[in-house]
């Protein structure tokens, strides 16, 4: 179990770096969004696996670690999945509003293109 989990982290954060290392913003936000996978998968392996154990202690049961699963990580994890969609939603919407301004998804925009240098028109600006 641990070696799967340890190959699925390792592969959302291989998949994330290369597209984050991609020129186009749609691809920076995907490659974001694996690595938000991979942390969350991350912080799960750290609060030890125990499938089939409650995070809520309950009367009659022994209060020991082996008898429960640690519920901060779990709760880490929900937190964590709240800020990574509010920042994919920002994410997109910048890079929307990117491609409206410059007519290029590029990343790194060459300051050199004449495309992106000339005056954008009040008009074609809200196309």
């Amino acid at each position: 179990m641990e070696l799967a989990l340890a190959s699925a982290i390792g592969v959302l954060t291989a998949i994330g770096v290369y597209l984050l290392l991609r020129a186009r913003s749609f691809d920076v936000i995907l490659g974001l969004t694996f690595l938000s996978y991979a942390t969350n998968l991350l912080i799960f392996a750290a609060g030890r696996l125990r499938p089939g154990q409650p995070p809520i202690l309950r009367d009659g049961i022994a209060p020991t670690l082996v008898k429960y699963t640690d519920p901060l990580p779990q709760a880490l994890v929900l937190t964590a999945i709240v800020i990574a969609f509010a920042m994919t939603a920002i994410s997109l919407v910048l890079a929307m509003r990117s491609r409206a301004d410059n007519r290029s998804d590029h990343v790194d925009a060459d300051p050199d293109d004449p495309e992106l240098t000339a005056p954008v028109t009040p008009t074609e600006a809200h196309k």
